[in-house]
């Protein structure tokens, strides 16, 4: 295939603005369907947690046929953890599809991806999407992407950038907000016509940057990439070299090669420059190698990946329930599983501490770390983790942190209560936008500011705000912000929780378990109300007489427990704390488990 009829395109958005939705009506109106198949929604969100959280996780590879042309399609995740994921993909791609909803306008992980997208000079096509909202304000939204397009010192090109307008539920698109259209047509014909087709020496010596992992029990690691110049033949001997490790010349043969045809990959004996491809029989062949023509070995530079902005521990179970759930429980299991996951997920870094057993995990945010522990407890890993910190920076001589551009849409009599707790956590407002009956407010806050935050910024809005941040920068330390104000209820022996040691609990504050949970002693077993920790006996049974009294025998009314979600875990945990992960538990503990060790620990801080 000549590189004309070739057009490479990411679809970038913030999260939740349609971009996968989007992806499923090009599939089906580029003809991958059967008119009669039946399909499931959000198809290119295949795995289990992308579905069950409606998020994009991992960057994903189609392609559909329209006329002449064969389009490649990546479909790319919206939220700000996940960022590394579009950085790498753009390396790929000859322009972008940018997703607006036209309700909500850019938000802050539209910026972001749009910055890198104009960094590397890439075509885009700006699509107003769900047009079909009651509450849409298309000409604002038009206003605000211009704007930020002015912001982010776009080229006078890029100014000029085409502008659609769709409903990628219902599968229609057009040039002008106040005209319906009856199918995609528009958007594919744009694509056509405005983004180039790869520029490309076929004659030239074989050369392809690997930005994208796969892998496969069979075949081991499949390289994901475009190819720069050349054609690559099958069984062709190559050579594998990195730009920036300098890593030493390895000889491969491209045993296998794929091209993206729909959701499926189709093997082929050959692929030239400007095609995606997918290519086996390289052992370990990472993100970021360059792939040649064994005669040529010329390493291409890789896209710079902005550096991870918080850090975890995580370490082997120690608990009194260690090993019991769990398949995979040593720190040898432990420590190759974090080290597979940072050979596909370029911003993700591991690093040894001075134990064996504990291991530093730094990544882009709670959400990018939680879908991590998430996996690996569905997989039968077990382990524990220390509560979320962030990495700090010394910028000439000054302890710097990250600082968030974090943006709240919330109902106009919620706004005081949003400023005065930002202003406890040392947030710094930006801008306030009325948007009809409600409020768009834009702060720069520190990113330890934000840990365990989301949950009282739902109960501050009744559950009608939203929020969004991504990182923006790093600036002077803003001084101490206070993690949590509550306290724990904290167990104080081992055993199995009772309904009456449950109800003489339940008056200190609300409990995360009911009756017939195992217990040991220094597990959080509930939140108080006040800041310091109280142990209770959740175990306690009652003493049985033989005398009756007047209502000594009422049945016990216990209040249901509260059920925490693995992200409501990691928002609650103070720094004296851990969560226990294993595939059946998430079990929340006190660092110190004995309550005469905290009790001298707590003096000891005390005195200081």
């Amino acid at each position: 295939m000549q590189c004309s009829q070739l057009r490479n395109v990411a679809i970038i958005a913030h999260v939740d603005h349609g971009k996968t939705t989007l992806v499923d009506e090009m599939l089906k109106q580029g003809g991958v369907y059967r008119e009669n198949q039946a399909v499931i929604d959000r198809v290119m969100d295949s795995n289990d947690l992308e579905r069950e959280r409606g998020i994009t996780i991992l960057a994903k590879n189609t392609a559909v046929q329209y006329g002449d042309v064969k389009i490649n399609i990546v479909d790319t995740p919206g939220h700000a953890d996940f960022g590394g994921e579009v950085e790498r993909i753009l390396k790929m791609v000859n322009g972008v599809i940018l997703l607006v909803d036209a309700a909500e306008g850019p938000m802050p992980q539209t910026r972001f991806v749009l910055s890198r997208a104009l960094e590397l000079g890439h075509r885009v096509i700006v699509v107003i999407n769900k047009i079909d909202r009651p509450d849409q304000r298309i000409y604002e939204v038009i206003d605000e992407v211009l704007e930020l397009l002015l912001d982010l010192d776009a080229t006078d090109e890029q100014l000029d950038s085409p502008m659609l307008f769709c409903s990628a539920r219902q599968g229609i698109a057009s040039f002008a907000p106040d005209v319906t259209g009856n199918d995609l047509r528009p958007l594919f014909d744009t694509i056509v016509d405005y983004i180039p087709a790869p520029e490309a020496d076929v004659d030239a010596p074989f050369q392809m940057l690997v930005s994208s992992i796969d892998y496969n029990e069979f075949v081991g690691r499949i390289a994901i990439g475009r190819i720069e110049r050349g054609t690559l033949r099958q069984n062709q001997e190559i050579a594998v070299c990195n730009y920036h490790s300098g890593r030493p010349l390895e000889k491969a043969k491209a045993v296998s090669l794929y091209q993206f045809e729909g959701l499926n990959r189709t093997a082929v004996t050959e692929a030239s420059a400007g095609n995606i491809i997918a290519l086996s029989g390289i052992g370990d062949i990472t993100i970021g190698d360059t792939i040649c023509a064994a005669e040529a070995p010329e390493p291409l530079p890789f896209v710079k990946i902005s550096a991870p902005t918080m850090e975890m521990t995580f370490s082997v179970n120690d608990s009194p329930f260690a090993g019991r759930e769990g398949k995979y429980v040593t720190s040898r299991n432990i420590r190759d599983r974090l080290m597979r996951e940072t050979l596909k997920d370029v911003s993700l870094r591991v690093s040894e501490t001075d134990t064996t057993d504990a291991f530093n995990v730094a990544g882009r945010g709670e959400m990018h770390l939680s879908i991590l522990i998430e996996t690996m407890r569905r997989e039968g890993y077990e382990f524990q983790v220390s509560p979320p910190r962030v990495l700090y920076q010394m910028v000439d001589g000054k302890k710097c942190e990250p600082i968030e551009r974090l943006v709240v849409d919330v109902p106009e009599n919620a706004v005081g209560s949003v400023i005065e707790k930002m202003g406890v956590r040392k947030g710094e407002l930006l801008e306030m936008t009325p948007i009809g009956k409600r409020m768009k407010l834009e702060f720069l806050v520190p990113s330890r500011s934000l840990f365990g935050y989301r949950n009282e910024f739902l109960t501050d809005t009744r559950g009608e705000g939203i929020m969004a941040s991504v990182f923006d920068s790093y600036a002077p330390f803003k001084g101490e912000v206070s993690r949590r104000s509550t306290g724990s209820l904290v167990a104080f022996e081992t055993g199995e929780s009772v309904g009456y040691g449950l109800f003489n609990a339940q008056e200190r504050g609300a409990l995360f378990i009911g009756p017939g949970t195992p217990v040991y002693a220094g597990m959080i077993v509930g939140v108080s109300p006040k800041s310091e920790d109280i142990a209770v006996n959740v175990c306690k049974k009652k003493q049985l007489t033989n005398m009756r009294a007047s209502g000594s025998d009422d049945a016990l009314r216990l209040i249901p427990p509260r059920s925490m979600s693995l992200e409501q875990c990691l928002e609650f945990l103070a720094d004296d704390e851990l969560l226990e992960v294993t595939p059946k538990n998430l079990r929340l503990r006190k660092r110190l488990l004995d309550h005469g060790e905290r009790m001298r620990a707590r003096a000891a801080k005390a005195g200081k």
